[in-house]
């Protein structure tokens, strides 16, 4: 016989930091923008960078645009939870604003390489959630970087060099998905979040909730 359904009952918790990790082409940024699409709960965590801010960028959205000394200041204050080099370029994550979020039970997501990902577990592992995506081949990852038509051949042939590299870090992630079917992949991750979700360390709220359910005489 099926409980009569009451009032839901809310459980505050702690926020997570979801890492998504991928060689490029592999599907990384399809799932993550459309897990933010899909769940409210899910902030993309805006990075600080100290390159040109391009003209379709808007600062606050896609970046936040410093200059080589503030960056630099943010870095040495330990205000950045992680940061590298690219290009010439420095990117980095603050740490305020991801603090907030996951005091105020909202989770953060990550777009960032295996080196971020290994900096947010060394300072905050209890908090992340780490997810690689792999691509079925390399000769599929190698066409879908072909269908993108985003790059030249040779920027492309330096990508799959790349993700070779990239992918040797695989062992790293907390979890591991191979992307031979998008839909697939993605409910992959979505299973992944609401389980991490549910961890009694970080729902705060059981404490109460229990001393309460208890105490209770029945009424």
């Amino acid at each position: 016989m099926a409980e009569g359904k009451g009032a839901v009952v809310q459980i505050a918790r702690r926020g997570l930091m979801l890492v998504i990790s991928s060689p490029s082409g592999a599907g990384k940024s399809t799932i993550a923008r459309t897990l933010m699409e899909r769940d409210r709960q899910i902030g993309m965590s805006v990075s600080v960078t100290t390159r040109q801010r391009r003209q379709s960028e808007i600062e606050g959205v896609h970046y936040h645009f410093a200059s080589q000394r503030e960056f630099e200041r943010m870095r040495d204050s330990d205000s950045l939870l992680e940061w590298a080099e690219v290009h010439g370029n420095f990117y980095g994550t603050p740490r305020e604003p991801v603090e907030l979020a996951m005091s105020e039970g909202r989770d953060m997501l990550f777009d960032i390489d295996w080196q971020g990902a290994q900096q947010l577990q060394d300072k905050m592992k209890a908090d992340v959630v780490s997810i690689f995506i792999l691509p079925p081949t390399m000769a599929e990852l190698q066409s879908r970087l072909h269908r993108r038509a985003e790059d030249t051949e040779e920027v492309i042939q330096t990508r799959l060099a790349n993700s070779r590299s990239e992918i040797g870090h695989w062992r790293e992630y907390d979890y591991v998905i191979v992307n031979d079917d998008l839909q697939t992949a993605f409910d992959a991750v979505q299973s992944i979040v609401k389980a991490e979700r549910l961890r009694r360390d970080r729902r705060h709220g059981l404490f109460d909730f229990v001393s309460t359910l208890v105490e209770s005489d029945g009424r």
